[in-house]
């Protein structure tokens, strides 16, 4: 592997083409970014509408969000090797294109499965963007102390993403249909692309791999038959056998991701990137952090609107201690990396993550929001210590010329811990929703669609118990509200314990400091500073 120091003629610096110095270049990168991290926070404040609008299940909701993130995560990775070997300008561009011509799809979906559709399509056009625009920049900033500021700004931007997501998702829908959640994203598609051409320089690694497609398909299509799996369960049955079998199959093709990736002489992820602790460790740090961040706003947002009644913009508003917390902690985070070491603030982060998610899990039918404010808060503070100071160490141990793969298993980390905190904690939630609200309602034998709707959502419950009124319309909801709060809190706990497991790992071995040894591929790397 190369020396971080030594650049050689096969991992090219930038290409001069008329643009600015690298903080220029920046501003360009993380606004364009600020679109990929608006779209999660915004389509959740809006889930509640989708259920009003198109009657989406909850079943059905958990897939509009995890399509995005199953094809982000599964592409990234080949996304980033072609990056590095095309051009990462290039690649950024191309994507900037696919995520705006998604988005008007989206916003014009007229039913629930193209919304799906639309929702991968726009998760393509991600995975060519988020590693382009780290490894643009990890290229351009050589400096480590540089590198370290541009990615604590890069960090800030995608909080800052999550944190203005719910308001502005609040807003348009106070003001407009539920498809301005996403036809908001084309202004800023058609401003990156005009500005990306100017403002930042292209780079590229001629020496690069040639992409790998098997490997993005089995990376895909494993993905998409585990997560298939966990989110059907709650429908079709736990031990049913089209479930186990998908979640068989599933697990069965990611072993053959892993060993095609192992055999191949061009694979999109290099296995020994692994062996460096600093790197796998990081990887898990982040996935883990994510996996109760995205699983908290996907409950949270329909809680917040369903059970204690607020509107859209309301909840937009009530969410943003969460994002605004994690947009300002995460710049500070390196800062403090650098005083007690990654490992000490990773692990706190996922405690503190773990001790949010553990203290939502407590809300009831008689809580009110200050009663989850403070577990709202802890999410925040957690994720904002996690995810810089594991971009960093997961970053530092890369040469140049692979920044764009190591950037794309920063953001797989991410989209796939989120997918599957959205698919456990929801399927969890669904679980529970169904066992306490079934039983009561099977002697009134409701018509089958009736009964599909109540079972599907709290949203239909309510729906349903709008329309029924007299004495029975309030008893249904208050059994729908009370069984959805105990489902919610069902996968909050898990979603505690998996950060607390991640914390014990992290503190037993994740590496506090960086050590001037070789690297994952065997050749000496230049150590990231203290």
């Amino acid at each position: 592997m190369t020396n971080v120091r030594e650049m050689p003629p096969s991992a090219a610096a930038p290409q001069d083409s008329g643009a600015g110095n690298g903080w220029v270049a920046l501003v360009v990168l993380c606004v364009s970014l600020l679109i990929v991290t608006l779209d999660n926070t915004i389509l959740n404040v809006a889930l509640p509408t989708l259920v009003r609008e198109l009657g989406a299940t909850t079943t059905q909701l958990q897939w509009i969000v995890d399509a995005y993130a199953l094809v982000f995560a599964g592409l990234m990775l080949v996304a980033g090797s072609s990056a590095d070997r095309f051009g990462r300008r290039k690649v950024f561009s191309a994507g900037l294109a696919v995520f705006g011509a998604a988005s008007a799809w989206a916003a014009y979906s007229g039913s629930v499965g193209m919304l799906i559709a639309a929702r991968a399509g726009m998760g393509v056009g991600a995975a060519m963007m988020m590693p382009a625009t780290l490894s643009i920049i990890t290229d351009v900033f050589r400096d480590p102390g540089e590198r370290r500021r541009a990615i604590g700004v890069w960090a800030g931007t995608s909080g800052l993403g999550i944190a203005i997501g719910p308001v502005a998702g609040g807003l348009l829908l106070e003001h407009f249909w539920w498809g301005s959640v996403f036809w908001v994203n084309i202004p800023f598609a058609l401003a990156g692309l005009a500005c990306a051409r100017l403002l930042v320089p292209e780079s590229r690694t001629p020496s690069a791999l040639r992409p790998d497609p098997a490997g993005a398909v089995l990376s895909v299509l494993g993905l998409g038959l585990l997560l298939w799996a966990i989110i059907e369960a709650p429908v079709r049955g736990w031990s049913s056998g089209i479930v186990l079998g998908a979640g068989g199959a599933g697990l069965a093709v990611l072993v053959c991701f892993a060993l095609w990736e192992r055999a191949t002489t061009h694979p999109m992820l290099n296995l020994a990137f692994f062996r460096e602790r600093r790197f796998s460790f990081a990887t898990s740090s982040v996935a883990l952090a994510m996996f109760g961040l995205f699983g908290a706003l996907f409950v949270l947002t329909q809680y917040l609107q369903f059970s204690l009644g607020y509107s859209a913009l309301a909840t937009g508003v009530r969410i943003l201690p969460v994002a605004g917390l994690l947009a300002l902690v995460a710049p500070l985070s390196p800062v403090l990396m650098r005083a007690a070491g990654t490992k000490v603030v990773v692990g706190t982060g996922l405690l503190v993550v773990a001790g949010g998610l553990w203290q939502l899990s407590r809300a009831d039918v008689s809580s009110a929001y200050g009663d989850v404010l403070a577990g709202m808060l802890l999410l925040g503070l957690g994720a904002g210590l996690v995810v810089p100071a594991s971009l960093d160490s997961l970053m530092g141990t890369l040469p140049p010329g692979d920044t764009g793969v190591g950037s794309a298993s920063n953001g797989v980390s991410v989209q796939l811990g989120g997918a599957l905190g959205v698919a456990v904690i929801g399927s969890l939630l669904t679980t529970r929703y169904q066992d306490r609200i079934g039983p009561p309602l099977a002697p009134y034998r409701l018509p089958h669609d009736l009964s599909d709707s109540v079972l599907g959502s709290l949203g239909g419950a309510l729906e349903l118990a709008q329309r029924v009124g007299g004495t029975s319309g309030p008893l249904l909801a208050a059994l729908a509200r009370s069984a959805f709060v105990s489902g919610m809190g069902l996968g909050l706990t898990v979603g505690a314990a998996v950060a607390a497991c991640g914390a014990a790992l992290a503190f037993a071995a994740l590496p506090s400091r960086p050590a001037a040894r070789s690297s994952a591929s065997g050749d000496p790397t230049d150590p990231v500073e203290d």
